[in-house]
């Protein structure tokens, strides 16, 4: 008779924090720089608060969103940063362009990601309705605080994960 056993799951290593004191290169657009920004200062918050050592914390602005992938590409082709994390604010202009903009940057983002085996994480938000007036641009000035400090947690638990993996560098 077959008897189907619980397996105790597997307990999480310790924390012994494989992801500390990694090189990040954080790649964010100036277009509505003063909303973006906000990631950008929560991620390298995020990232002093749960590396010990701190991680380093390398910045580059680009124009656009359009432009991170290229950056994000040479940063990783570089070899320097165990990760990058790109952030940007798509927004319908009324045209339907930011569709294609974002959709053009995330695929390039995950080809950068797979051709050069360094993870890239996106704060890249596309909203469906932004408009320029105070009660959206508070929103999405706390929004990206609230995503920076979730891309920063996810770049240091996946390089965790990934240290843990067999012939992984980081």
């Amino acid at each position: 008779m077959n008897q189907i056993s619980k397996a105790t799951p597997p307990k999480p290593e310790a924390d012994t924090s494989p992801a500390a004191g990694v090189r990040v290169a954080v790649v964010s657009s100036c277009w509505h720089r003063d909303i973006v920004s906000n990631a950008t200062a929560a991620i390298c918050a995020e990232l002093a608060r749960t590396s010990d050592p701190p991680s380093v914390v390398e910045h580059y602005e680009v124009p656009g969103a359009f432009e991170i992938p290229l950056h994000a590409k040479r940063l990783a082709a570089s070899g320097a940063y165990d990760a990058i994390i790109a952030c940007g604010l798509v927004v319908n202009g009324g045209i339907y362009r930011h569709e294609f903009v974002a959709s053009a940057v995330i695929d390039a983002l995950m080809r950068v990601q797979l051709d050069h085996d360094t993870p890239v994480f996106s704060a890249v938000l596309t909203p469906r309705d932004f408009h320029e007036h105070q009660e959206h641009l508070e929103f999405f000035a706390r929004h990206f605080i609230k995503k920076g400090t979730e891309v920063a947690r996810a770049c240091v638990e996946t390089l965790r994960s990934l240290s843990r993996l067999p012939g992984t560098k980081v």
